[in-house]
């Protein structure tokens, strides 16, 4: 798997440790799919509303529909998330 570079918390200015506040899961972690935008701010605020969107936004499929579709794309592409 590549290693892409990213801005850990303690070393984030306020505007991404902000957003690392923002989008911690319960544990107060960041997803790592996140964590990569940490170079690019305003790209890591579109990639959460894009994803917002496309699996809580109005669709005909039900969340679960779209969370079984998402889990065996990633399967497919050996992808742990």
């Amino acid at each position: 798997m590549a290693h892409i570079r990213y801005t850990p918390a303690s070393e984030a200015g306020p505007r991404l440790s902000a957003l690392y506040d923002r989008y911690a899961n319960a544990r107060g972690e960041l997803d790592n799919i996140l964590r990569i935008h940490s170079l690019n701010p305003p790209s890591m605020e579109h990639h959460y509303d894009l994803y917002r969107h496309l699996m809580a936004g109005p669709s005909p499929l039900s969340r679960v529909q779209r969370e079984m579709i998402a889990v065996t794309v990633s399967a497919c592409n050996d992808c742990f998330y």
